[in-house]
């Protein structure tokens, strides 16, 4: 008992100490109890609860990975101050900030939505949702008190609202997204600007079509840091001022083709860290006082127009951890200035005109993750110590002058994702097995070296999941067993001495993702199973060309865009199941033995079909209608055929076309003057048909605007060409009438320098020709001669053959007459820019201006 009245008087007495030392405890502490932050106005609450309820919750709406659907926190009755996105003011309690970026929002907002009811918020941001192409509202001008706005990769669409330019206190403004959905027209981005004068932070990029030039009152935004255009359709000359704009630190206007400008004199207390310019027009070369930009971290300037020496003095840009000069016509240089940017993470130089050996200060670069040295000069060997670089998952040198073999070191790139080495000069004997150890590898392109590639590599062996292999030209033999794989997109074995059968298991290879299929230059003969439509439901390229297929045409899955297969022993028809390709954009089965009538069901694959290409097999019959309204035909080559009838009247429904070739079969018709009727044709070639009569129509007054190659040799043909014809024939502009033979012509030669150059044989087989040089005249001596058309005569002698003063390339086939050059396919539409350097090859010769995109691997 003692002890504890003891210690209560301890305790008293402390406590009696206490307050004596601190007199205001309890009032203070009483004071701050009493404080709480005000909860959330009913009002605000409510339109928050209407706002959530407009939506529904989809994944598929965001993009970002750690998404999630913040609104599940609202709940009735739950103060919404404490709501997931919900930012109130600490004295009065309105809300002022709704941040629902990334939230699996899905559905439509117009101006009667309540989100509009928050008159007092400062910051709104609806990003990574998908508000389904609504317009963006009018309403949003009730916001007036907004300083930040963040709607990008939103799905909003249509013109900015007139509105937004009463957002006067906005700081940041974010637009930004894909494929331009939303239109910067009325107001204008010289609008925007003018109004919106606090602004710090303007991101449009990708996401507005702005469709105008840069405003020069850009550089009036002396607190702007922040500035994106990227891809708006931005065009005419860049403000140089812009680049000294005292805080700013990004600038993007990347893809703009159309906007010009030069890069300035930079100052040394420029506060740039990253430039983005690809795909512009900017030109003019790299100022040396690029080098003053000390705090650049990201640099992009591939595919302009930049040229000159690559200045030395990037050295001195050290925190540089992006560097971009790809596809610049710079003067031929070196890499001596690179070695001190040890940060870099990327380097892109692609198609830069540089040369010689690889230089070994690259090796100082530990830090790269991504090297890409393509379509230059360098030559040698590849060195060893690029396997130090450990780091790296893409590796690019393809389309240099690099030879030797491969180094064992490169092996040591464990964390490869991308090799691509295709298009050099590269010699000897690679394992596969020790690529394939490289597990990560998705992307291999060792296609047109000189390589042997060894593939002993079990099929139930541990090997990387591709998606790209192209394996062209290394002296493969056979299917290698690891290509039994479920993600390959892009397969490419074309140009080897793989023969025999396709193999069954490779036949439903990748069933669901395979999009090319390149097996071109081999030696196989068929399938290894009754011939069945394989299985690929998203093949969109089928090569089988320069093979020795044996039987009927195999037949693409439905998805098939471009189906080649010429030059093959195929025999059989053209079986109507081709008809069902709807999507077929060139079909090619020339040089086969292909035979019987072409089924008329070819008709219905004109409103997709560009190129086709029957040339060279036994085809019989009547041409059916292939043409009908809204054709896309751009290329038609029926010769070499047994074709007979007459040319339909509806091949005028193919008003795209732009070459008809029917030469060497059996048509018995006059000339079709309808199809001058065609506004695109270029080349129509006759030859060697029953063709008969006059050569035009004097009920017709068409002319064929755009013709630059005829040829009616080895027909029945009567009476004089036309002048008309050829007074009008415009596009032929290189023409040299050295051989006219075999055309059954008649009346004079027009006379004049060209003409008194030919000698009597190239006109053998037109006997009713007169005049020099022939020996046969055509008036009596006391007659005048035929006179000379001068290029400006508009009258139509009909008498003469050609208006004086042209030339016509002879490009016959041994005899006969061919106008104009022709190289290949006149229509190349299958030879995109991924698909020409990965499936024809990179661009090789002199000049390399026009390689192929670095960024495909960014």
């Amino acid at each position: 008992m003692e002890q504890f009245l003891h210690c209560f008087s301890l305790k008293c007495l402390l406590t009696i100490i206490f307050f004596i030392i601190f007199p205001n405890y309890y009032i203070l502490t009483q004071s701050v109890s009493s404080i709480q932050p005000p909860a959330c106005w009913d009002s605000e609450r409510s339109a928050l609860l209407h706002f959530k309820e407009s939506f529904i919750l989809h994944k598929s709406a965001s993009d970002f990975p750690l998404a999630y659907p913040k609104v599940n926190s609202w709940k009735v009755g739950v103060d919404c101050c404490s709501w997931d996105g919900v930012e109130c003011d600490d004295n009065i309690g309105h809300v002022i900030g709704l941040d629902l970026s990334s939230s699996f929002l899905h559905g439509s907002i117009d101006s009667n939505s309540t989100l509009f009811h928050l008159h007092h918020l400062t910051s709104l941001n609806l990003s990574d949702n998908d508000f389904d192409g609504s317009k963006l509202p009018s309403a949003i001008g009730n916001l007036s008190r907004l300083s930040l706005l963040d709607l990008s990769f939103s799905a909003f669409s249509g013109q900015i609202p007139i509105e937004i330019l009463e957002l006067s206190e906005l700081e940041t403004l974010d637009l930004s997204g894909f494929d331009n959905y939303l239109e910067l027209q009325n107001p204008s981005l010289k609008s925007l600007v003018d109004k919106l004068v606090k602004l710090k932070y303007l991101d449009l990029g990708g996401g507005v079509n702005v469709s105008s030039t840069v405003p020069q009152s850009l550089a009036n935004l002396s607190s702007l840091a922040h500035l994106s255009l990227r891809s708006c359709d931005m065009n005419g000359e860049f403000p140089i001022e812009i680049f000294q704009l005292p805080k700013l630190q990004f600038l993007s206007v990347s893809a703009n083709p159309r906007l010009k400008g030069r890069l300035p004199e930079f100052p040394i207390n420029s506060s740039i860290e990253s430039l983005w310019l690809y795909g512009t027009g900017f030109d003019g070369e790299l100022p040396k006082s690029i080098g003053n930009l000390k705090s650049l971290s990201d640099l992009e300037v591939a595919e302009c127009n930049f040229s000159g020496q690559i200045p030395s003095s990037l050295a001195s840009l050290t925190h540089l951890t992006y560097l971009s000069l790809s596809h610049n016509p710079f003067s031929r240089g070196t890499l001596i200035w690179l070695g001190n940017q040890t940060k870099l993470d990327t380097l892109y130089l692609g198609n830069t005109s540089l040369y010689g050996d690889i230089p070994s200060s690259l090796k100082n670069l530990t830090q790269l993750t991504v090297l890409s040295l393509n379509l230059n000069w360098f030559s040698g060997q590849i060195p060893s110590w690029i396997g130090n670089l450990t780091r790296l998952t893409v590796l690019d040198l393809h389309a240099n002058e690099l030879r030797g073999p491969i180094p064992q070191s490169l092996f040591n790139l464990v964390n490869l994702e991308v090799l691509d080495l295709h298009e050099s000069q590269l010699s000897g004997t690679v394992n596969l097995e020790q690529i394939l150890q490289i597990r990560g590898l998705t992307f291999l392109q060792l296609s047109g070296n000189d390589l042997s590639v060894l593939t002993t590599t079990t099929k139930n062996a541990s090997v990387p999941k591709f998606k790209f292999l192209a394996l062209g030209s290394c002296n493969l033999s056979e299917f290698p067993d690891f290509l039994d794989q479920d993600e390959l997109e892009f397969l490419s074995l074309g140009n080897n001495k793989i023969d025999g059968r396709i193999p069954k298991w490779l036949w439903g290879s990748s069933a669901k993702t395979l999009e090319v299929l390149d097996l071109q230059g081999n030696l196989i003969t068929g399938f290894d199973q009754p011939y069945v439509a394989p299985p690929w439901t998203n093949l969109r390229i089928l090569n089988l060309v320069d093979n020795m297929l044996q039987g009927p045409l195999p037949i693409p899955p439905a998805s098939i865009y471009y189906y080649f297969v010429e030059n093959n022993s195929l025999t059989g028809e053209l079986t109507p199941m081709i008809c069902n390709l709807s999507f077929i954009l060139v079909l090619d089965v020339s040089n086969n033995n292909l035979s019987g009538v072409l089924p008329p069901c070819l008709s219905n694959l004109s409103r997709s079909l560009s190129v086709l290409n029957l040339q060279n097999n036994s085809f019989r019959g009547l041409i059916p209608t292939i043409c009908e309204r809204g054709s896309q035909l751009r290329m038609i080559d029926f010769s070499q055929n047994q074709l007979d009838g007459q040319i339909l009247s509806s091949m005028v429904d193919c008003r795209m076309l732009e070459s008809l070739n029917l030469a060497s079969n059996r048509l018995k018709d006059a000339f079709p003057s309808q199809l001058g009727k065609l506004p695109e044709l270029k080349i129509l070639i006759l030859r060697q048909n029953e063709f008969h009569g006059a050569i035009g129509n004097a009920q017709i007054d068409v002319v064929f605007p755009k013709l630059r190659i005829l040829d009616l040799s080895f027909n029945k043909f009567a009476g004089p060409l036309p002048s008309r014809y050829f007074q009008r024939w415009n596009a032929m502009k290189v023409v040299d009438f050295s051989r006219l033979k075999y055309l059954q012509l008649r009346g004079p030669i027009p006379q004049g320098k060209q003409f008194a150059t030919f000698d009597n044989n190239s006109f053998v087989g037109n006997p009713g020709l007169c005049g020099e040089p022939l020996s046969k005249k055509c008036y009596s001596e006391a007659s005048p001669p035929p006179p000379r058309l001068s290029s400006n005569s508009k009258k139509d002698g009909g008498d003469s053959l050609f208006e004086f003063g042209w030339k016509i390339v002879v490009l016959g086939y041994g005899v006969g007459v061919m106008v104009g050059l022709i190289l290949g396919y006149t229509f190349n539409p299958w030879k995109h820019k991924w698909f020409l350097k990965y499936f024809w090859g990179s661009n090789r010769g002199g000049s390399r201006g026009q390689g192929t995109d670095d960024q495909c691997s960014k």
